[in-house]
């Protein structure tokens, strides 16, 4: 739909974050710095930021976005009220990484995880990234066998984590929340050879279905010795 919203010039934008505080919906929040519209379908359009911007970095446009979403909004702050054991480590944060590949020396490389937290049980099922991300679904050990993991399989992608056999969890709940409450592209699933990882792939398997939506998926499968079985 058409509807009034609006723009944030990153020109302008000092990163003084008011915006982000004066916006009681969770629209808006700070990334590497800069304020961001995080989702469309949490901005209601009433501009309360706007007189919160000391440099006029804010303003409206009519464009193509999603309908305001008073329910998205409402389940978001409950969420973010939630406690998370104290540990501030589990506060939400967007990454954005930059675009330049590794060198081919392997002299340099970049992390590619572009959230935090990522693991799985942290993670809040309507956080902001998860809308529109293609979706990592990796086992824990996955980033330890396979060497090229950041550029071959996170890149671009919003990654989580777990370990079934370690968390004695099943994480099909949490992942039919997450694809239900956002609208996921794809989702990718990394595991280990080993048994315990099914778990995993499974929990994946019945979430997609719960889900009802016809997204995309894969199954990758490594080897203790860090090689792609299929």
């Amino acid at each position: 739909m058409i509807r009034k919203i609006i723009q944030i010039d990153k020109e302008k934008c000092n990163g003084c974050g008011a915006c982000a505080k004066a916006c009681h919906e969770g629209a808006i929040g700070m990334v590497d710095g800069k304020a961001a519209l995080l989702r469309d379908d949490y901005c209601d359009g009433l501009g309360d930021c706007l007189p919160a911007c000391p440099t006029g970095a804010i303003s409206f446009v009519e464009r193509e976005a999603a309908a305001y979403d008073e329910k998205a909004v409402l389940e978001n702050k409950k969420n973010q009220a939630k406690p998370h054991g104290g540990c501030p480590g589990s506060q939400m944060r967007r990454m954005e990484r930059p675009q330049e590949p590794a060198s081919p020396n392997g002299a340099h490389f970049v992390s590619q995880l572009g959230q935090w937290p990522c693991q799985m049980k942290l993670v809040p099922a309507n956080a902001p990234y998860f809308n529109g991300a293609k979706l990592l679904i990796a086992a824990d050990c996955t980033a330890y066998a396979y060497a090229n993991m950041h550029e071959e399989f996170m890149k671009g992608k919003i990654t989580i984590i777990g370990c079934p056999k370690l968390d004695s969890a099943d994480y099909s709940e949490k992942l039919t929340q997450i694809l239900q409450n956002n609208d996921i592209q794809s989702v990718t699933v990394v595991r280990m050879e080993v048994p315990c990882c099914g778990g995993l792939e499974f929990a994946a398997k019945k979430a997609l279905q719960a889900a009802g939506k016809s997204i995309p998926w894969q199954v990758v499968t490594l080897s203790i010795d860090g090689k792609i079985l299929e």
